[in-house]
C-alpha cells in the first residue's frame, strides 16, 4: 500500500500539470503526450530504480561475505627480527629469504721472550677484523661474503670469502666464488674457534683460500662427508684472487664418522678423514709463485733462494682426524707437499711434510668440540658464574727436504734454499689457556717454543758451517669478541 502512494501522488501531480499546460497551450502547439504515455513512462523508471535498488542489495551482500570470509583467515605471518648470538639479521615469514649480519674481531698481544732469537718486535695487533654478511635466497640458495680489515693491512682490505652455494640436497651442494680449500683438517676450523690463538705448522704447507667451483654433500646422515673442487692454484699456505697460468688445481677431501648415528657416545666423537691436491705450478712475470713457512709467532723461518721456480707438478695430501668425548679433544694431522722446482740449470722434486698433535680438556666439564667451546653458565659474577675454562698442548714439526739445501755450493749440490736465512726442521710445542666468558667473548693465553735445526748457518766459498737458529719462545694474549 505504502508502494502506491507515491505512485498516485506522482500520477495526480502529472495530471494537474497537464491540464495546466492545455489551458496555456495557443491553438498552434503540437498535441502533447496523453496522460496514459506519462504514466506508463513514469512506472518504467519507478520499475528500473527497483531492478537498481536490488542490484546494490546483491553487491553489499556479497561484500559483507567476502569481508567476513577475509576475517575469519588468519593474518600473514611477518617477516622476523633477529638478534641472538649469531649476530643480527632479518628473516621472512616462510624463511626462504634471510639476511644475517655478523662478524668478529681479535685483539692480540705478541711478545717474544729471547731477544737473542731473529724475532719480530713485541707488539699489539689486530690480527682479524672480518665483519660478515651472509644469508638465504630464495630458500635454496647461500651467499656469504667476509672482508678482512685486520692483520695491519690498514690500507688494504683483503677478500676472505665471497661466494654462493646451491643445497636443494643434503648430499649435494655447489659453491662458487671464493673460499676455504678442501685440505687441511685445522686450517677448515673457523678461525675463531682454533684452539690456540695461532695453527700449527702443518698448515704452512696446505693451500688457504683460493677462487674456484666445488661439490659438496653429506651422506648417511653426515657419517660420511665430501668435498672436491677445481681451483686456480695457490702456494703452501697461500691465499689469491686470480691465477697466472692457465692451469688449474684439483683438490678433494673426505672425511668419516663411523659412530655418529650410533647409541655408543665414547665412540660418537670419533673423526677420520683424508684431503689433498694436484696441479701443475708455474712461475710468471711477476712472481715465482714459491711459499715461505711461518712459525705459530708468525716469524718466516724458510724461503727459497732467489732464481727459484716452480716448474710442475705439485700435490699434496693430508691425511687427519679428531677424537672428542666429554670435555676431552685430540686433533692430529700430517701433511706432505712435494713440488718440482727449478733454478737456471737444475730441475728437482723438493718432498716437504709436517705434522702435529694438539689436545684440549674443558677444566669445568663442558663438551670440547671442533667447534669451539660453549659455557654451561655463561660469565655473571652476580650469581658466581665464570664460563668455561679450557686446557690446551700441542707438539708438532716441519721438515723441509734435506735435498733444498744442496750438499756442496759448488760442486754437484744443487741450492734452492739459502742455508743462511733457512732452517731446514722447525720443532714446536706449545700450551695454552681458553677462557670462555660466553659464546661471543673468548681470552686466550699461549706459550710456544719453536726450535729449528739445519739452516741458518754462515757459509764459505766451498761450504756452509751450521749453526742453528736460536729458538723462539713467544707469549700470545687474545681477546676476541664475535657477533
Amino acid at each position: 500500500m505504502r508502494q502506491g502512494i507515491p505512485v498516485l501522488m506522482v500520477v495526480v501531480a502529472t495530471g494537474v500539470a497537464s491540464a495546466g499546460s492545455l489551458l496555456a497551450d495557443d491553438t498552434n502547439a503540437a498535441p502533447a503526450a496523453t496522460v496514459d504515455d506519462k504514466i506508463n513512462r513514469l512506472e518504467q523508471e519507478i520499475q528500473d530504480l527497483k531492478h537498481q535498488r536490488e542490484i546494490d542489495q546483491q553487491q553489499a551482500q556479497q561484500q559483507a561475505q567476502q569481508q567476513s570470509a577475509q576475517a575469519s583467515q588468519p593474518a600473514k605471518p611477518a617477516p622476523f627480527i633477529l638478534a641472538g648470538s649469531d649476530g643480527f639479521g632479518f628473516e621472512s615469514a616462510d624463511s626462504n629469504f634471510v639476511l644475517r649480519v655478523g662478524g668478529y674481531a681479535q685483539a692480540d698481544g705478541r711478545f717474544y721472550l729471547d731477544d737473542r732469537a731473529n724475532n719480530g718486535a713485541d707488539t699489539f695487533l689486530m690480527r682479524r677484523v672480518r665483519p660478515i654478511l651472509q644469508g638465504t635466497l630464495y630458500r635454496d640458495f647461500d651467499f656469504r661474503i667476509m672482508p678482512d680489515l685486520g692483520n695491519g693491512a690498514a690500507s688494504t682490505t683483503i677478500l676472505q670469502d665471497a661466494y654462493v652455494e646451491w643445497h636443494y640436497w643434503p648430499w649435494l651442494k655447489i659453491r662458487a666464488g671464493k673460499f676455504k680449500v678442501p685440505v687441511g683438517l685445522e686450517w677448515l676450523q673457523e678461525d675463531r674457534w682454533t684452539d690456540f690463538a695461532e695453527r700449527g705448522l702443518p698448515t704452512d704447507l696446505v693451500p688457504q683460500r683460493d677462487v674456484g667451483i666445488q661439490v659438496s654433500g653429506d651422506l648417511l646422515g653426515g657419517v660420511v662427508s665430501y668435498a672436491g673442487g677445481v681451483f686456480n692454484g695457490v702456494v703452501d699456505g697461500g691465499i689469491a684472487d686470480f691465477d697466472t697460468s692457465d692451469s688449474k688445481d684439483g683438490a678433494a677431501r673426505i672425511f668419516i664418522r663411523p659412530f655418529k648415528t650410533t647409541d655408543i657416545d665414547p665412540l660418537k666423537g670419533l673423526g677420520l678423514g683424508v684431503g689433498g691436491s694436484i696441479g701443475n705450478e708455474e712461475a710468471s712475470s711477476t712472481t715465482t709463485n714459491l711459499a715461505s713457512y711461518k712459525t705459530p709467532g708468525q716469524n718466516t723461518f724458510f724461503s727459497f733462494s732467489k732464481g727459484v721456480a716452480p716448474n710442475g707438478l705439485e700435490y699434496r695430501l693430508a691425511p687427519q682426524g679428531y677424537y672428542y668425548w666429554g670435555p676431552l679433544g685430540v686433533l692430529g694431522e700430517y701433511t706432505i707437499a712435494d713440488q718440482e722446482l727449478q733454478t737456471s740449470t737444475h730441475r728437482y722434486f723438493i718432498h716437504n711434510n709436517a705434522w702435529q698433535v694438539a689436545g684440549t680438556f674443558v677444566l669445568t666439564g663442558e663438551d670440547a668440540s671442533y667447534n669451539g667451546v660453549i659455557p654451561r653458565h655463561p660469565f655473571n659474577p652476580r650469581v658466581h658464574d665464570w664460563g668455561a675454562l679450557e686446557l690446551l698442548a700441542r707438539f708438532g714439526a716441519l721438515n723441509v727436504d734435506p735435498d733444498a739445501f744442496g750438499k756442496n755450493p759448488t760442486a754437484a749440490g744443487v741450492r734452492f734454499a739459502d742455508p743462511t736465512k733457512s732452517a731446514q726442521n722447525a720443532r714446536e710445542w706449545g700450551v695454552g689457556l681458553n677462557w670462555y666468558l660466553n659464546r661471543n667473548l673468548k681470552f686466550v693465553l699461549d706459550y710456544d717454543r719453536t726450535w729449528f735445526s739445519g739452516g741458518a748457518g754462515s757459509e764459505t766459498a766451498t761450504a756452509y758451517t751450521i749453526v742453528n737458529r736460536e729458538a723462539e719462545q713467544v707469549l700470545i694474549g687474545r681477546v676476541q669478541f664475535t657477533f
